[in-house]
């Protein structure tokens, strides 16, 4: 084998059409483009979902619902990831980002009463649920709501 006599696999390779090169080439004249009309022209052509003036697709379709601009990123976190930490402690949102039991703060952090806290805690947030609340308080921990 000789490097000088490779060459590629039949039907890999294709050569590129080249228009508007005269008549002898068979893609002179037009251009492959046909006779005049919207698409013959420079710069021709309709924009991605133009159907022609009929009622395109996408204001045909029934809109549903809306997004609320104004909504709260409220982080919600449950009772039962607070009983790892020591009696006595101070739970805050910076308390809670840096032990890795939220990943961020939002508009503000709810303690939701899933699970039970058995050691008394100091819980500063910015809202908590009912059944959280009485949980914490029964078992001799404050509830702080900043």
């Amino acid at each position: 084998m000789n490097l000088s006599t490779l060459k590629p696999p039949e039907g890999s390779r294709k050569k590129r059409k080249r228009v508007g090169r005269g008549d002898g080439s068979g893609h002179g004249g037009t251009s492959c483009k046909g006779a005049k009309g919207q698409n013959a022209r420079s710069g021709g052509g309709v924009r991605p979902g133009f159907e022609g003036g009929q009622m395109p697709l996408s204001r045909r379709l029934p809109k549903r619902g809306f997004r609320n601009r104004f909504r709260k990123d409220i982080v919600s976190v449950n009772l039962e990831k607070l009983s790892q930490f020591t009696e006595g402690a101070v739970i805050d949102p910076e308390v809670l980002l840096e032990n890795g039991i939220i990943r961020r703060k939002g508009d503000g952090i709810k303690i939701l009463g899933k699970g039970d806290v058995s050691q008394p805690l100091t819980v500063r947030v910015n809202s908590i649920s009912r059944s959280a609340r009485e949980k914490i308080e029964a078992s001799g921990g404050s509830v702080e709501v900043i």
